[in-house]
């Protein structure tokens, strides 16, 4: 099969398009046929080794000492189940589904095996395979944070700071879904996208200042590491939370004390890839709560290019990569005609 694999870390470059033995499933495996992924910030990160400052040697034991100990990036896909282990029943060929590998990566390729128990989760009919590719890694990070570690309430009033990203678009959605009160951050270009997904409020980061006098929240939202306690502290009520999606190291690892010393609290950790969490955000998905925002959609012979894209810093949404081609059914390019108010490409 054909992949795309790295052997050191940096620039888009060191990434290579090679034939690999396409992978056998395990007795409790699946081997799905991928249609389509995403580069992902967690793509990102992997291959240019960028860590926030003081994590660079932290960064190097998770993902690879003298170099990538994953050389097959990818975090998320949709496709087709190819073939299954002996003690599968979960699911048949030609099931179509929605996989999330995480941090185990391996999705830049034409194959993959997964667990059959594992993070993996049945497609909707109603979602297509480049929807469903950018579902599993920004919108189960946005609900593990803002649903599980900082259990947002019906009326909170939340700042979202990176908001027109993979996770910060999700992070939008699901916290209007849940009733609150949500003022965006984001570039003045893409606020008119960024109210379109539900933000009630939207403040261009290049023109506003995003801390302003006399305005708290229930809860400050950083998923982008633009927003340091610093400055965030003066926008949170008292017994308010502030949610570090990202952030820099100082406030990694005081940032709990920092905000506990000021009667508020620090949520941070690093995201569940649960597959309850998975399933609740393909619910979403089916349900219409989570649209989807692709920035781009690049051909699998692009990838390089997608990765050129993301290192930008300035990608809307998701950058999408199409493995395979297919037929779309005339009744689903009806919908996605009558949803281009929210479908970005």
């Amino acid at each position: 099969m054909l992949a795309y694999s790295y052997t050191k870390y940096g620039s888009p470059d060191v990434i290579v398009q090679v034939t690999v033995p396409t992978p056998q499933p395990k007795p409790n495996e699946v081997l799905v046929r991928i249609y389509a992924t995403t580069v992902s910030a967690g793509d990102w990160r992997a291959r240019s080794l960028t860590m926030p400052k003081g994590l660079g040697l932290m960064g190097r034991l998770v993902f690879g000492i003298s170099g990538p100990r994953k050389p097959i990036l990818g975090t998320e896909f949709s496709g087709v189940v190819e073939a299954i282990g002996a003690d599968v029943t979960r699911f048949q060929p030609g099931d179509a589904v929605i996989g999330f590998p995480g941090a185990s990566f391996g999705a830049h390729a034409e194959f993959i095996t997964m667990p059959a128990d594992g993070k993996l989760a049945a497609k909707p009919d109603n979602i297509s395979f480049e929807h469903a590719a950018t579902i599993p890694f920004g919108a189960s990070t946005a609900y593990d944070f803002l649903v599980n570690k900082a259990e947002l309430q019906l009326g909170d009033t939340v700042l979202i700071n990176g908001a027109s990203g993979s996770v910060g678009s999700a992070c939008v959605q699901i916290a209007k879904h849940l009733g609150a009160r949500v003022t965006a951050v984001c570039s003045g270009q893409n606020a008119e996208m960024v109210r379109g997904l539900g933000a009630d409020r939207v403040i261009d980061y290049r023109t506003q200042n995003v801390v302003e006098m006399g305005t708290q929240y229930d809860m400050v939202v950083d998923t982008v590491g633009t927003l340091p306690w610093a400055q965030a502290k003066h926008a949170i009520r008292y017994g308010g939370k502030m949610v570090l999606i990202a952030g820099i190291t100082s406030d990694m690892f005081l940032g709990g004390m920092k905000a506990r010393l000021a009667g508020k609290k620090m949520i941070g950790g690093i995201a569940s890839e649960h597959r309850d969490i998975l399933a609740a955000v393909v619910e979403l998905a089916a349900l219409g709560v989570l649209q989807p925002v692709i920035d781009r959609n690049y051909t699998f012979d692009d990838l390089k290019a997608a990765h050129a894209h993301v290192d930008t810093g300035h990608k809307k949404g998701n950058v999408v990569v199409t493995v395979k081609t297919y037929d779309i059914p005339r009744a689903f390019v009806e919908m996605e005609r009558q949803s281009k108010d929210v479908i970005y490409d």
